[in-house]
C-alpha cells in the first residue's frame, strides 16, 4: 500500500513539474530512478545485473545550482522514513555534492526543488 501512494506521490510531483516547466525550464532534466518496484525474480535478477542498486533516490535533477552539483531527492509517505540503504546513498551524494535529502509528499518535493532552483546557477 505505501508503494501505491509513494507511486502516486511521485506522478503528483512529475504533473507538476511539466506544469511549471516554462517558469522551469531545468526541470526538463528531472528524471526518475525506477528501482523500488516488485518485478518477478527474473526481471529483478536482470535489472541487478544491469547495474541496479538498492537505496539509490526516487528523483534526480542533474542541474548545478549554488555549491551543488545537482539535486537528489527520496520521496517517502506518510510516517515512512528512509531505510539503511537509502541513508547511506543520501549521505554518501551529499560528501561528494549534490544535495541530496528526503521528503515526506509530493508538496515538500517540490519546495525542496523550487528553493533549489532559486539557487544561484552555476
Amino acid at each position: 500500500m505505501a508503494r501505491e501512494r509513494e507511486h502516486a506521490e511521485q506522478c503528483a510531483l512529475f504533473r507538476w513539474a511539466w506544469s511549471v516547466r516554462r517558469e522551469h525550464p531545468e526541470l526538463e532534466w528531472m528524471f526518475a530512478v525506477p528501482n523500488g518496484y516488485h518485478r518477478d525474480i527474473r526481471v529483478a535478477r536482470k535489472v541487478k545485473a544491469a547495474g541496479a542498486k538498492a537505496g539509490i533516490p526516487d528523483v534526480a535533477l542533474p542541474v548545478p545550482r549554488g555549491p551543488y552539483h545537482g539535486l537528489y531527492l527520496e520521496l517517502k509517505v506518510g510516517r515512512n522514513k528512509p531505510t539503511s540503504a537509502q541513508r547511506q546513498w543520501l549521505e554518501y551524494l551529499g560528501s561528494a555534492g549534490y544535495l541530496a535529502t528526503w521528503c515526506t509528499g509530493w508538496e515538500a518535493a517540490r519546495d525542496v526543488i523550487v528553493n533549489y532552483l532559486n539557487l544561484e546557477a552555476a
